[in-house]
């Protein structure tokens, strides 16, 4: 019999892998292992395997399966063309049923029964040629997956977030610029029950003040000069799924207010209008700011505080993730080698030392900007530290900020610390506009 098609399958007992593997080398064109799920996204996008066999546990003393129905979710969600195969140890038949009903192709449970693994698993390899014979194609590549990593506070985030995902309750997202703040709010979107409408966003930082009420509520045509006809607002276009507000501590305090009645009475009354439409949404926001200590100085309602806040959930910044530096540049390293059609890149080792102990002030969003830069700036097969162009400010290398945009950023920070993080008042120090202010405090990444 010819092989055909290829298998990955990720289990974290290399005996069985080597096992199963001696055993589909007869049967598969190709056979990838992997004693981790850290990658698994990244490999199914480079390597395209047919089928996956997937174990549902990768902790010691863990047996719930549902890291297996997490990943299970994550490849359905993103590469609906492979056929998954679930392997566990637990004969569970409830847990089956649930996986099943989460899209997998089968289930087969620990110890083996060779014959019957290798028809299951050939079962699964023949159903994507059916799916391909009908006309089936192969979707577009996914963005960048939320990478959870292994640190223990993003395992605990981890966990928080499959608990209450699926539920309505509001969530305040809180954590450094850069920590990717919008990447968990889409995350949890996607695990909720609004899935199949889009998430929307609003972020109180890109936009003038003055246009806060009429992009959180709309208009009603000839409220404001230049108002030329009805506009519909974030908050009703979100009805039936996700709003998220990044930056909500920009949101003034007369705003606080009536947003708080919208939240409590699910109605919105657009600006100049009288009529109020009923809204149904899940609300989740984000800030870099301090919201309690914003409370404390009476510039954020408590109230609307308590009523955003049903789950918080904190960002650790990268440098204090320091073990998922290297796997987080990898998917970004994949992501930006399709993008610009190059051939698959490895990180050197000298690399990864040096990515490993830089400090990453602006968290992931410069990780990614590193990698993309060293993806273009890479002429060899694998990234080299001089490739990657890491910014050390001047204040750290030569004790001073020699640099124009050094001193300014200092200055920047400067304001922030000793004005507690009121930014009406760094701006008014600074003599520029809050806008101006949000603009640098996220380019400097503060």
């Amino acid at each position: 019999m010819a092989k055909r098609g290829t298998l990955l399958i990720v289990d974290d007992n290399r005996n069985i892998l080597s096992a199963v593997k001696l055993l589909a080398d007869g049967y598969f064109a190709k056979v990838m292992t992997l004693s981790s799920p850290t990658t698994l996204l990244s490999t199914i996008s480079s390597e395209q395997p047919n089928v996956l066999l997937l174990d549902m546990n990768f902790n010691a003393g863990i047996n719930t399966g549902n890291e297996g129905i997490f990943w299970l979710k994550e490849v359905n969600a993103k590469f609906p063309q492979v056929k998954v195969v679930l392997f566990t140890a637990y004969a569970d038949v409830d847990l089956a049923v649930k996986a099943m009903k989460h899209g997998a192709f089968d289930f087969v449970v620990k110890p083996w029964n060779n014959d019957k693994l290798v028809e299951t698993l050939m079962n699964a390899l023949e159903s994507t040629k059916e799916k391909g014979k009908k006309g089936a194609t192969v979707p577009q590549r996914s963005e960048i997956p939320m990478f959870w990593g292994t640190s223990a506070e993003m395992e605990h985030i981890r966990a928080v977030v499959e608990r209450v995902a699926v539920t309505d309750a509001n969530i305040l997202i809180t954590g450094e610029n850069g920590t990717g703040k919008e990447l968990l709010a889409r995350e949890i979107h996607r695990m909720s029950a609004r899935c199949g409408k889009p998430m929307v966003s609003l972020d109180m930082g890109a936009i003038p003040e003055s246009l806060f009420e009429s992009e959180l509520f709309g208009h009603k045509k000839g409220a404001f000069t230049d108002a030329y006809a009805d506009r519909e607002g974030k908050m009703v276009a979100a009805n039936g799924s996700t709003l998220f507000m990044d930056e909500i501590g920009n949101l003034p305090l007369h705003l606080q207010a009536k947003m708080l009645v919208a939240l409590q009475s699910r109605m919105v009354v657009p600006l100049g209008g009288n009529a109020a439409k009923p809204i149904d949404i899940r609300l989740v926001a984000a800030t870099n700011r301090n919201l309690f200590s914003m409370v404390e100085s009476g510039e954020f309602r408590q109230d609307l505080l308590f009523r955003i806040n049903t789950i918080h959930i904190n960002l650790p910044p990268l440098r204090k993730r320091a073990v998922d530096i290297v796997p987080l540049a990898g998917i970004f390293l994949t992501h930006y080698c399709e993008k610009y059609k190059k051939e698959p890149l490895s990180i050197s080792q000298a690399a990864a030392s040096r990515l490993t102990s830089h400090t990453f002030e602006g968290n992931i969003r410069e990780l990614q900007n590193i990698m993309e830069k060293a993806v273009i700036m890479c002429d060899g097969g694998e990234i080299l530290p001089e490739h990657l162009q890491l910014y050390v400010p001047q204040s750290q290398s030569r004790g001073t900020a020699s640099t124009l945009e050094e001193m300014e950023r200092t200055a920047i920070a400067e304001a922030i610390e000793s004005c507690g993080g009121n930014l009406s008042m760094v701006a008014q120090r600074l003599g520029i506009t809050r806008q101006t202010l949000y603009n640098k405090i996220k380019r400097y990444g503060l």
